[in-house]
């Protein structure tokens, strides 16, 4: 039997705000909304055009206080073949991104972004071919 990931949920503060963080920084496009007023939430799907994957934002009604992300959370991650251009893009998009890290001597081949709502992404260096 199968399981293949379809979405991951993060609950957000401001659906506009992370809608525009998660489409001008990845390159995220919002492939479906569903608005539920009876029982006071928002889902937004964003895609990206190139998987399968979804990232679900959902808002909740008359939530004021920024919700607190666990100590067991650690990041999403997405792929990019330009590291450098990447970062260079998020630095003058005023994202802040992290310094280019590798977790041994050479290459840095990773950095972080943060979402509005304090939720880390990681940005991967991926070989051209995958």
């Amino acid at each position: 039997m199968k399981y293949p990931m379809i979405h991951i949920c993060y609950r957000v503060l401001d659906l506009q705000t992370s809608e525009e963080f998660y489409c001008t920084a990845l390159g995220f496009e919002v492939g479906r909304k569903k608005d539920f007023p009876d029982a006071g939430f928002t889902l937004s799907y964003l895609v990206s055009p190139e998987l399968p994957f979804e990232l679900e934002l959902t808002y909740n009604y008359g939530q004021k206080e920024p919700y607190v992300i666990g100590d067991g959370y650690s990041h999403l991650a997405v792929g990019v073949e330009d590291l450098e251009a990447s970062h260079q893009r998020h630095m003058e998009l005023g994202l802040n991104p992290t310094a280019i890290k590798g977790l041994t001597a050479g290459k840095g081949m990773f950095y972080f972004l943060t979402d509005p709502d304090g939720f880390r992404v990681e940005v991967v260096r991926r070989a051209a071919a995958e």
